[in-house]
């Protein structure tokens, strides 16, 4: 949202409002207020209701009363998000009387709440829906304005040198291992990313190290199977994104073992890094990685280890070339926000009445 939203706020026609629960960065072109709320971290054992199944919809529940009293929405014409109920219900209020803006919304923690037809999701309602893979959009074309629109990657923040070879970043920063091939996990630890399997997986193969990038529920399990399967050859680290692209150059290879994987933006930015990608062999994946990837079914831990084999061997400058020029190719930041942008004129012209084709909408 905030790589969006900077590039929209330098296009010609848009103004730009951000409101979140961080803070105001100087040099940010978007308008930004703050709107706090409690972290997720917090609600890690409240229990699982409707409406808060997680601690994200815990989290976001904290988020709705600052995010009524700062939203006002006459200021605006066009109102995203991808959280849903409590962002989608508060940006979509005003229907009844007062002028409403119109709301997109994107599928960027999945479709399910666009799909589901029971009570709990009676309430999803939209203007415009971006899909961030052609599975959703297959299936919600009919019913909602669409556009197909992957994730992006900042491609200059992720690249390596012309001559980069994937595992030769700098290790030391990050008290990493030199000496042996290194499988990456960047994921969130809980159940539906399979941090776990990852570990069982990856523990028999001699000479690797393995390291998770990642926080969530399951960090207690996760540190604790990763150094009784592997010791020393496990590590776990929790990253400031600005860090991140010097751990993916480290890397000889990223792994990931979800099989339900809405996007999967470190697809991208392991190849915008010139790394090699072994995940599960799904048409959403390999619409993304095209044939720029290793995809087997991981729940077969044999395939996937055959895979990251072939895969750390795959270390040569002419293949990390060819994967960082998909991501610039398909996924750079400039053009995927540059479909936003004409998305959103769109949504406005259609819920406009006599809207000119010119004109410049806040967002």
């Amino acid at each position: 949202m905030e790589e969006v939203a900077r590039r929209a706020a330098a296009a010609e026609g848009l103004d730009v409002t951000v409101i979140g629960s961080g803070r105001a960065r100087q040099g940010d072109p978007y308008r930004f207020i703050h709107a706090g709320c409690i972290n997720r971290e917090v609600f890690e054992k409240f229990p699982k209701i409707p409406y808060a199944r997680d601690h994200y919809a815990w989290e976001e529940l904290s988020f709705a009363p600052a995010l009524i009293r700062r939203y006002a929405p006459r200021h605006f014409d066009v109102t995203v998000t991808c959280g849903y109920p409590y962002s989608n219900w508060i940006l979509r209020r005003g229907r009844k009387g007062a002028r409403r803006p119109a709301h997109v919304f994107i599928t960027q923690n999945g479709d399910w709440m666009v799909r589901s037809d029971n009570w709990e999701f009676k309430h999803f309602g939209c203007d415009g829906l971006i899909c961030t893979n052609p599975e959703f959009y297959e299936r919600h074309k009919e019913r909602y304005p669409c556009a197909l629109i992957p994730n992006g990657v900042d491609v200059a923040r992720f690249t390596s040198p012309p001559d980069y070879r994937p595992g030769s970043g700098d290790r030391a920063s990050f008290s990493l291992p030199h000496n042996i091939p290194m499988i990456l996990v960047v994921a969130a630890l809980i159940p539906s990313k399979r941090v776990v399997e990852a570990i069982r997986c990856t523990a028999g193969i001699r000479d690797v190290c393995l390291v998770v990038a990642g926080d969530g529920e399951q960090r207690q399990e996760v540190d604790s199977l990763g150094k009784q399967l592997m010791g020393d050859r496990f590590k776990r680290l929790f990253l400031g994104r600005e860090q991140m692209p010097e751990l993916y150059r480290c890397a000889n290879v990223l792994l990931h073992m979800s099989q339900d994987e809405p996007f999967g933006n470190i697809y991208i930015e392991a190849l915008a890094s010139g790394i090699p990608v072994v995940a599960h062999d799904r048409p959403v994946t390999r619409w993304i990685v095209e044939d720029q990837a290793n995809l087997v079914d991981t729940a077969d831990f044999e395939a996937v280890v055959r895979a990251l084999q072939v895969a750390i061997e795959d270390s040569s400058p002419q293949r990390a070339s060819a994967r960082r020029q998909l991501a610039r190719r398909r996924f750079s930041w400039e053009a995927v926000a540059s479909q936003y942008c004409t998305f959103f004129h769109e949504i406005h012209r259609l819920t406009t009445p006599n809207a000119l084709p010119a004109a410049g909408p806040s967002a």
